[in-house]
């Protein structure tokens, strides 16, 4: 199995995770490196080229014109509208759900603050009495030089890309409950061709519980659309739901926290998130200048 990635060391290592666990179940991976759109433009929001799906669509082409036969992804990068001809063939077993403050000034001190993200943007506005929060962009180790030249205070990257680089850094976890991470945060995802072989070599990998609660959230990602422009934030654990939509801001916000079974209970969840949310929505599309496919 040719496996396709981008070509940052955190991307490069969830790649090698999944490399490893085929390797004990009898496969022999080859590794193969995709240049995205993503990584060659910096500087500039994602909303400005095409969102978190930058990442992904590169990958999906490989994949389908034969240069590679799957990918791995960070499964909160994936949009919920996918090619033909493409399946999720494994989720595996979740990694922290949560958003992690990297710092080491104290707590109170922290005025300045990188993200591109308009998720956390508005949940640290809203939290976190007196901080700005400045654009940010680049991998973990951009991110990590640009706070110790101090051009910020803080930076918020993933707990779990941390975890999966093995690096040990001064900050604050951010409780995921109120903090609410992205729709499948802290997951990796193999997509493969939809073929009869790949998927079965991709499904001895498959975590089932991961794989519930990461379709009750796209479910209700679905319903809620927004895509990774409207701050917003979904999180099932073992069926509990949580999911809310912010103003750019973060003055505003509707919330709902329910327990549910299935993606269907999970779709009528999402439907009464968008109706309440539905100005909030609007407006983020409005000042983003981004036409809303509804």
């Amino acid at each position: 199995m040719r496996i396709g990635t981008r070509g940052s060391r955190l991307a490069l290592a969830q790649a090698e995770r999944v490399a490893s666990l085929l390797r004990q179940h009898g496969s022999e991976p080859e590794i193969v490196t995709i240049t995205t759109k993503g990584d060659t433009v910096d500087g500039v929001p994602l909303h400005e080229i095409g969102g978190q799906g930058v990442f992904v669509r590169a990958l999906d082409d490989a994949i389908l014109d034969g240069t590679i036969d799957a990918a791995v992804h960070s499964m909160k990068d994936i949009p919920a509208k996918r090619p033909a001809g493409l399946c999720t063939g494994a989720i595996l077993m979740r990694d922290s759900p949560a958003d992690f403050l990297v710092h080491t000034m104290p707590f109170d001190s922290i005025r300045v603050i990188g993200t591109t993200s308009t998720r956390r943007r508005a949940q640290l506005l809203r939290y976190m009495e007196g901080v700005s929060v400045k654009q940010l962009r680049g991998n973990v180790d951009t991110r990590l030089r640009k706070l110790a030249e101090g051009q910020y205070d803080a930076i918020v990257l993933a707990e779990a890309g941390l975890q999966r680089l093995d690096l040990s850094v001064p900050g604050t976890r951010l409780s995921p409950l109120r903090f609410v991470p992205s729709p499948n945060q802290g997951t990796i995802a193999v997509v493969c061709r939809d073929d009869p072989s790949l998927r079965t070599m991709c499904a001895s990998l498959d975590h089932e519980q991961t794989r519930i609660d990461v379709e009750i959230e796209r479910a209700v990602m679905e319903e809620v659309g927004g895509g990774c422009f409207t701050p917003q934030g979904i999180y099932s654990h073992q069926g509990h739901v949580v999911g809310e939509i912010l103003s750019l801001d973060g003055t505003r916000k509707i919330r709902r926290e329910e327990d549910l079974c299935s993606p269907k209970e999970a779709r009528v969840f999402g439907r009464d998130l968008r109706g309440a949310g539905e100005e909030l929505i609007r407006e983020a599309y409005e000042r983003l200048g981004i036409c809303d496919e509804g």
